[in-house]
């Protein structure tokens, strides 16, 4: 049964071309279970009509703050805490704008300042629009608010440009729904799942070392995640410079040895999840002193060695396996082909591979777009904020739990 079943959304339609595709979402919705309710700007309504969304809805769309009707019973109040989630399908860069600003000078920006349920937005506009830095500034501020980003893709627009601001296709905007409503009987608990997160950070001596740009708010969002579905969490971290997660238990380390050595202590467990950017190498040798440079000694070489590889490990044990064991798989290029490769080598049942490389922005960012790679099938999903990320994924491997019947 979808998590989606019984629950009612609140379908915010703003003004761009892509408004459309609300309709196909509305239709996704009801297929999967939800009551909907609607709210049409009046920017939208030029792109979709109220009758299109109300057949659709199979409720009446509402438009107008000053409805005599609706308001003598404050129906922006109702809306807002009637649903159990708030959608905005398209966010036009208007309506971002005045969502970060606290704006409410219509029915729908009244509604999402009145609500207090939790509030996903999907972007979509021109690639200018979206990368403008008032657009970046009010994205930051509305995510740091806790409002859920889903997308936007990348690819050509009705203008004609091409890049990212195409709002994302409406089953993936189903499953970030989906997922953020997942059942909140808390599938996960009386299991322990061990989260790997961060990058470790291997000395040269005592003031240099060798480290990569992983922030760890991915591995963070995940233990955030399961712990959200009830499961008890351990959370083992490198060096990072974000605030420990209330109801998780987080244990620091520096090296991939250490790391290495935390993961086993905290066996056996049922999921462990290695989303760490472990370095491949360490320096053969540590030195004890600062290495110190003179204009008599040459450049240094720096020999090193190969470090412990935790997935690897852990996914060929005989005693002690987690009965699910994930793998991160973080590339700059052939990003599924070597996901794929990894997952038999190093024993894993499942890679989230993802693109890296510079000009993703994923390494030390806040979204992220994974792509599962299991032994039967490859996933692709859409570019999502980290968060919403984590979510989908707990929510994922919990229901693999269950399907395995572990204990």
């Amino acid at each position: 049964m979808s998590a989606l079943s019984g629950r009612t959304i609140l379908v915010i339609i703003g003004g761009g071309i892509a408004a459309y595709k609300a309709l196909e979402l509305i239709r996704e919705l009801k297929k999967r279970g939800s009551a909907v309710n609607a709210l049409l700007t009046r920017a939208g309504a030029e792109f979709v009509t109220p009758l299109s969304v109300s057949a659709l809805a199979g409720s009446p769309v509402h438009s107008e703050l000053f409805d005599l009707t609706h308001e003598a019973e404050m129906g922006h109040i109702e809306f807002s805490r009637a649903a159990d989630l708030v959608v905005v399908v398209p966010a036009t860069a208007d309506l971002m704008a005045k969502m970060a600003a606290g704006i409410a000078d219509d029915l729908a920006t009244t509604t999402l300042l009145a609500t207090d349920k939790p509030v996903m937005i999907a972007p979509a506009m021109n690639v200018r629009m979206w990368q403008h830095p008032a657009t970046e500034a009010n994205l930051k501020t509305l995510r740091a608010r806790g409002i859920a980003v889903i997308g936007p893709d990348e690819g050509e627009m009705a203008c004609g440009e091409f890049g990212p601001g195409r709002l994302a296709e409406p089953q993936a905007i189903a499953d970030a729904l989906e997922a953020a409503l997942c059942p909140a009987d808390q599938p996960l608990k009386g299991k322990k799942v061990v989260i790997t997160a961060g990058p470790t950070h291997e000395p040269i001596d005592p003031v240099r070392y060798i480290a990569n740009r992983s922030s760890g708010r991915q591995g963070f969002a995940l233990a955030e995640a399961a712990r959200d579905l009830g499961a008890r969490t351990v959370l083992i971290s490198g060096p990072v410079n974000l605030p420990v997660p209330p109801g998780v238990e987080v244990l620091p380390v520096e090296t991939a040895e250490e790391m290495l050595e935390s993961t086993k202590a905290e066996l056996p467990c049922d999921i462990a999840v290695f989303a760490a950017a472990v370095a491949d190498w360490r320096p053969a040798e540590r030195h004890d002193r600062k290495q110190k440079k003179d204009g008599k000694r040459s450049t240094p070489e720096l020999r090193l060695t190969a470090n412990p590889d935790i997935l690897k490990t852990v996914g060929h044990l005989k005693e002690g396996r987690p009965a699910l064991v994930v793998g991160f798989a973080a590339e700059t290029d052939n990003v599924v082909g070597y996901a794929k490769s990894k997952l038999a080598a190093k024993g894993a049942d499942l890679m989230v591979a993802n693109d890296v490389s510079v000009a993703t922005g994923i390494m030390g960012g806040d979204h992220n777009r994974v792509h599962l790679v299991t032994a039967e099938a490859i996933e692709d999903w859409p570019e999502l904020d980290k968060r919403e990320v984590a979510r989908r994924l707990m929510c994922h491997f919990a229901r693999l739990v269950a399907e395995r019947g572990t204990t």
